[in-house]
């Protein structure tokens, strides 16, 4: 990852430990996560409502070997550490991890957040299914879902730059 200093990114043993000290105070701990690239309003949007289920927020970021594998070759468009960067310039983002997996499995079973945030379009009845919904299930956390922004998304984005070009 090139070089990114912010005081949001954290490894494991800082995120854990961070997790335990707010279990204790009784604070409510959301989790979300995305490849947040070429982040947009709609991606803000998500994130500010991702705050106000909690007290504190922790973003999982794809990795770029994951966004790779998720989205294709030309992608990401942003960097690791660019993306990273970006998210953690956002006031309602408290902690950033970044995670190699492609689904947020191994992440949530050490992390055990109180709420893991998914976009609307899994919300029950017609959603699109959780791969992750028993792993959440499986410590007693709970899934909400997350208003979703209609015409914005990083490939709209990216259309609309090469339109543009």
């Amino acid at each position: 990852m090139d070089r990114c200093i912010s005081p949001k990114l954290v490894n494991w043993d800082t995120l854990l430990a961070v997790r335990m000290r707010y279990a204790n105070e009784g604070k409510i701990v959301v989790w979300t996560n995305g490849c947040f690239d070429l982040l947009h309003p709609g991606h803000v949007r998500s994130l500010q409502a991702a705050k106000r289920l909690g007290d504190i927020l922790i973003v999982g970021l794809n990795s770029d070997a994951s966004v790779r594998q998720l989205k294709g070759p030309g992608r990401p468009i942003l960097s690791e550490a660019e993306r990273v960067e970006v998210i953690s310039a956002l006031d309602c983002v408290d902690y950033v991890m970044v995670f190699p997996e492609l689904r947020p499995d191994a992440a949530l079973l050490r992390l055990k957040p109180d709420v893991h945030c998914k976009g609307s379009e899994y919300a029950p009845p017609h959603g699109k299914p959780i791969p992750e919904m028993a792993t959440v299930a499986s410590y007693g956390g709970r899934i909400a879902f997350l208003p979703y922004s209609d015409g914005i998304s990083t490939t709209e984005l990216i259309r609309r730059i090469r339109q543009a070009a």
